[in-house]
């Protein structure tokens, strides 16, 4: 796929995806790197709730959208968003979870 693998985590590593990017209906638009875990999740700009997650490897996240290497350095607790696809990613401090989300 690429010579030097960009992300923290191994290629094989499971890694959580929104079903309609998986189904091709939606671009990732949002990506989150846990700062509890070091797991990556990517997602589109719906609500989203845990029914609409897909389990795939980090790989198959790139070989579905090669521009999310773009945010492969994101620091864990971080997130990256962008309006639509070939927007410029903008990075920030993920926001404190809600206990009630956990």
């Amino acid at each position: 796929m690429m010579n030097t693998w960009p992300f923290d985590q191994p290629q094989n590593c499971g890694t959580i995806i929104s079903r309609a990017i998986l189904e091709g209906r939606n671009a990732i638009l949002y990506v989150s790197h846990d700062e509890d875990d070091h797991g990556w999740q990517f997602l589109d700009n719906e609500t989203f709730e845990a029914k609409d997650a897909a389990l795939v490897c980090l790989s198959h996240v790139v070989g579905l959208d090669p521009s999310v290497v773009e945010v492969a350095d994101l620091e864990p607790g971080w997130i990256a968003t962008r309006s639509h696809l070939g927007a410029v990613w903008v990075r920030e401090l993920a926001p404190p979870e809600d206990e009630d989300d956990e």
